[in-house]
């Protein structure tokens, strides 16, 4: 009996791995208090193999969070339906407002995404972003991958 068509498009523990490392934007989706899902794009790191962010302690995502910890984050790239690729994980937002803690979460997101700056600096950055800011470690409940590009140009 052939494969369906997800067990054919889903990635591998590896796969998975290299394609988030490869990306830059994450897309979070939280549930705001009138129920309507509340979507945003931010940098993320990945921190002990858990997908983390930081923002402001006072922003709507954290608001909503505290509410309610049910979270969405897709990680997507392709532009063409035969080169599509993405990651989506559902899980529990677990917040940490811990400035030590947001300190270390701030500086592996920066580190990732804006290296060219120097640990120095951004040390001194997330000290000071870790004041104001909460993490979010997404602690992973179900997580679903596709990769068309495993179909060989076949719908």
């Amino acid at each position: 009996m052939a494969a369906n068509r997800r067990e054919l498009i889903q990635m591998t523990e590896d796969e998975l791995a290299s394609f988030i490392e490869e990306q830059k934007s994450l897309q979070v989706s939280c549930i705001g208090a009138d129920g309507w899902p509340h979507l945003t794009t931010l940098w993320f790191a990945v921190v002990d193999e858990k997908i983390v962010f930081e923002t402001y302690t006072r922003s709507q995502k954290i608001l909503n969070l505290q509410r309610n910890p049910n979270i969405t984050v897709l990680l997507e790239d392709g532009v063409v339906y035969e080169k599509l690729r993405g990651v989506m994980i559902k899980g529990k937002a677990l917040l940490d407002g811990i400035p030590e803690n947001v300190e270390r979460y701030a500086k592996a997101v920066m580190l990732r995404n804006q290296p060219e700056y120097g640990e120095e600096v951004l040390s001194e950055a997330a000290k000071q972003m870790s004041l104001k800011r909460t993490a979010v470690i997404v602690e992973p409940q179900e997580i679903i991958s596709w990769d068309h590009t495993k179909l060989g140009g076949t719908y």
